[in-house]
């Protein structure tokens, strides 16, 4: 198997899935003779013509108006959102019609879309362009929302994304673009929608996070191996929305310790819900408070001060000490 980068990854699903099926289509701002502000659709438009990689005026809202209304007659859009700081201009779009389409027409008609967007901090970049607002889509219903964690399940989900029959916002994490290279089959793989990973065993503590955040935290559990013989099982949620809560909830059931990791803002955050649906489900198995270790109730800052607003290793290894020690 080929090593890759995510951006390699997300490329090569977007090759196979237009070879496999002429209905899917990118459209977006500078995808096309550019190949994208990060280049996931490198390549695409001198193998698949200007009719199905198409490069739209700078205009967040119709873009994915324009996806909705292809994706009722037929079409599979992919649209990218250059950044995920300007996917709020699509919201009215997106929640007003794409999440509530097959509701209104009583199920006959679906809308097949996915809206990708590079999300989240670690890269040095302006304002609005380090966000990491999934709790909003997350919170619509209609919609589903995926954030990959590395190449190989970020090529498995946007397949399936590209085959869902309703929409699907995807959230690529910037700072995992080109961060590592991993193994990823040249031969078609799928991830189902809707469902968690263990990515590290363990007996003594739940750590459960995804997207960016997920490579700290995995840090942060051979620190704790190495250093104090704690053995922490680390989770990827890897879809937000649905949320698949029967995993973590079995890990919290086995080590009574929780602890939760992103990057987006702490209060309303997905956290927050992983918290709420442990307490409904695991409770008495619980051997101490869960903690949240998460970004801060502010708008992220600018590089100079934007590694103390992300989770690292530090603050995720301290609140698993204090939550052990509870």
């Amino acid at each position: 198997m080929a090593k890759m980068t995510m951006v390699q990854a997300l490329n090569l699903a977007l090759h196979q899935e237009m070879e496999k099926d002429d209905r899917v289509i990118v459209l977006g701002e500078d995808v096309g003779l550019d190949g994208g502000v990060f280049r996931v659709t490198d390549g695409l438009i001198h193998k698949f013509g200007a009719e199905r990689v198409i490069d739209t005026p700078l205009a967040e809202s119709g873009i994915a108006g324009f996806s909705i209304g292809m994706a009722l007659y037929g079409l599979r859009p992919v649209c990218e959102m250059q950044f995920s700081g300007f996917d709020y201009f699509a919201m009215h779009q997106m929640e007003s019609h794409a999440a509530r389409l097959r509701w209104r027409s009583q199920g006959r008609f679906s809308v097949p879309m996915v809206l990708r967007a590079p999300c989240g901090g670690g890269v040095r970049a302006l304002e609005h362009h380090s966000e990491s607002r999934e709790a909003y889509w997350a919170h619509t219903p209609g919609l589903k929302m995926v954030i990959p964690s590395s190449p190989r399940n970020a090529r498995s989900l946007l397949i399936s994304a590209i085959r869902d029959p309703d929409p699907v916002v995807f959230y690529e994490p910037k700072a995992v673009y080109r961060a590592f290279r991993e193994e990823v089959p040249e031969d078609e793989e799928t991830l189902p929608i809707g469902t968690s990973q263990i990515v590290r065993e363990g007996k003594d503590i739940t750590l459960i996070s995804y997207g960016a955040t997920l490579h700290p935290t995995i840090e942060a559990a051979s620190e704790l191996k190495e250093k104090h013989g704690i053995e922490a099982e680390v989770i990827d949620l890897l879809t937000i929305s649905p949320l698949d809560d029967e995993l973590f909830t079995a890990s919290a059931r086995k080590t009574g310790r929780v602890v939760v990791v992103h990057e987006a803002p702490r209060s309303f955050g997905p956290g927050a819900e992983v918290v709420a649906r442990l307490v409904e489900k695991a409770f008495l198995y619980l051997e101490a408070p869960i903690r949240r270790v998460t970004g801060f109730d502010i708008v992220i800052p600018l590089f100079q001060r934007e590694q103390e607003y992300l989770p690292g290793v530090y603050r995720i290894v301290q609140a698993v000490r204090e939550t052990l020690n509870f």
